[in-house]
This record gives C-alpha cells, structure tokens and sequence, in this order.
C-alpha cells in the first residue's frame, strides 16, 4: 500500500475518535477513555509518519518545505494534547482546549490530504511510495501492539 493510502486509513481512525470524543460530557470515563486514545493514536502516528513520510521528503527540494511545516505542526498538536490533558476534565476549559486540539488536528489532515500527498506522489516513485508506505504500517502495528 502507498504511503498516502496507508496515512488516510490512520487519519480516519483520528477523525472518529475526536468527533466521539467532542461527543461527550464531563469528567466520563468515556471522555477519559477516548482521550487516552486519541492521545496514543496522535503519537504513535506522529512518530511513524514522520519518519517513514516527512524524513524522505525532507530530502527533496520540492517537498522539504511542506516536510518540514507537517512535523512542527506535529509539535504544536502535542503542545494542544498537554493542554487538554492538564485541565480538568469536566470544566469548560477543557472542551475549549479539545476544540482548539481537533480544529489543528483536523487542518493538519486536510492539508496532508490536499496538499502533501499530491506533491509526495509527483516526486515518489510508486516503488518509494509502497515501500515506505510498508513500513509506516509496520511502524503503527508495532506501535500499537505495544501500548495495547
């Protein structure tokens, strides 16, 4: 599976958990169980994508830029993360930070989706593109076999 493919199926997966997540009211243990996994997902996708997406691309003139911008945004998600994280979990602070938190998140999605992946597939060869897409997916499926 190409790299971009295989992204899209993990940007599903954060897309449910923040819209289930938005769902719910005060301090739940469903609210506290869906930030845990949205906190997990977030990370261990980060941690691959970079890696196996922005490092190579980082490399290319035409993409190093856009590599680049993906993987602070990723820093600046992790800085939205410990802000929900710390307020509590049943005051409207918190839902302000979870709001603040999906809004990055979902502009990080669709910028990927409509602007990296298109430059990515112009300057990767479909051989480049289904390797590291292998190993993103390998990445994530040991990632997520360890925090289960």
């Amino acid at each position: 599976m190409k790299i971009d493919q295989a992204i899209i199926l993990d940007h599903a997966i954060q897309r449910d958990l923040i819209e289930q997540l938005l769902a719910t009211e005060g301090d739940s243990e469903d609210r506290r169980h869906l930030f845990k996994r949205l906190k997990q997902e977030l990370k261990i996708h980060a941690d691959a994508e970079e890696r196996h997406f922005y490092v190579p691309l980082i490399e290319i003139d035409r993409t190093q830029d856009d590599a680049r911008h993906g993987i602070a945004e990723h820093h600046e998600i992790e800085e939205l993360v410990e802000q929900v994280e710390e307020a509590e979990f049943d005051s409207s602070g918190w839902l302000k930070h979870a709001k603040n938190l999906a809004d990055k998140v979902l502009h990080h999605l669709e910028e990927e989706e409509q602007d990296y992946f298109p430059k990515a597939n112009e300057v990767l060869s479909d051989e480049q593109a289904e390797e590291m897409g292998d190993q993103y997916l390998n990445a994530m499926n040991d990632a997520r076999k360890q925090s289960d």
